[in-house]
């Protein structure tokens, strides 16, 4: 069965605090993704390991932490359902490590893989339990033609997400989902902000000609604008022959500052979530209350209940 928003709601309405300690502690994941699915089981269970060591209450992973393939064949080949052994096994480490897992871009079957082999690019989340709390189907693919030679068409093999995901209520905050290419769309943040986001999570796997040009700056606009801690996990190095991703792992504060930042190659940095400081932010500056939909109009459709 494949899990949607929709379960959400029903999920949503369990008891839970959000962000219930004080200035909880998050861990964002840097790493270099191959086709070799246990490989990048070993890593990313291995800088979750550590996150736990740490104390942390919630482990952000990039899009594509299962695998990259060199091919469409083989990136098809690989993929899996949300009730297939990989899922399984990052439930488990969940339940072991007892922290929530943020598993940035997961590569699903399709709902008619029989008849169409086609994926969805899934961002789930997981709680300290193993369980599944949202997914979010990334709704903007990247199709893109550069001169730099970055030549990309997400959509020929991938299925486009049909709507957003309520925020999830988390132990560091409201989290709104979102994966990579979503970051260049700001309608988006702003549906998410509205319906209560206090973090903006864009797991990715930027090329390098984009992410020195706009990766930082997208981030930290983002973040400013929704007045929204950012957290963008990250893949990094040369993943094959075809394939190399800019890294930068980080996380930006509601202020625009970014406060950690990976380093080159597979790691994790850390930061706290201040959600006095966030609405200490909002309530000095209250940009959502100066919002003129008389003029422009709200922009936005709410999310899905």
């Amino acid at each position: 069965m494949r899990v949607g928003v929709r379960l959400w709601a029903v999920l949503g309405k369990m008891s839970a605090v959000c962000g219930a300690a004080r200035n909880p502690l998050i861990a964002v994941c840097q790493m270099t993704s191959t086709a070799n699915k246990e490989e990048n089981f070993t890593t990313c269970s291995t800088l979750i390991r550590e996150a736990s060591a740490r104390s942390a209450a919630m482990v952000f992973l990039p899009e594509a932490f299962d695998y990259i393939g060199g091919s469409t064949e083989e990136t098809l080949s690989l993929a899996e359902n949300l009730d297939g052994e990989l899922i399984r096994r990052y439930s488990g480490l969940a339940r072991e490590c007892r922290l929530w897992l943020s598993l940035g871009g997961f590569h699903e079957k399709g709902p008619d893989w029989d008849k169409e082999r086609r994926i969805s690019n899934s961002h789930l989340v997981l709680d300290d339990t193993g369980s599944i709390r949202s997914v979010y189907r990334k709704a903007h693919l990247f199709d893109v033609e550069l001169q730099s030679g970055v030549s990309l068409k997400e959509s020929a093999f991938t299925i486009p997400g049909a709507e957003l995901a309520p925020p999830v209520c988390t132990p560091a905050g409201k989290v709104g989902l979102a994966v990579c290419y979503d970051l260049r769309f700001p309608e988006m943040s702003l549906a998410l902000s509205r319906e209560g986001a206090e973090i903006l999570t864009y797991p990715s796997a930027f090329t390098v000609t984009t992410g020195l040009a706009h990766w930082e700056v997208l981030l930290r606009a983002r973040a400013i604008e929704n007045q929204c801690y950012v957290v963008a996990a990250a893949q990094t190095g040369s993943h094959n022959q075809r394939r190399t991703s800019y890294g930068h792992a980080m996380v930006v504060d509601p202020w625009g500052t970014v406060v950690a930042q990976c380093r080159d190659g597979p790691g994790v940095c850390y930061a706290e979530i201040d959600l006095a400081y966030l609405h200490r932010v909002r309530r000095e500056m209250p940009v959502q209350s100066h919002r003129r939909a008389d003029l422009y109009g709200a922009g936005t459709k709410k999310t899905p209940r």
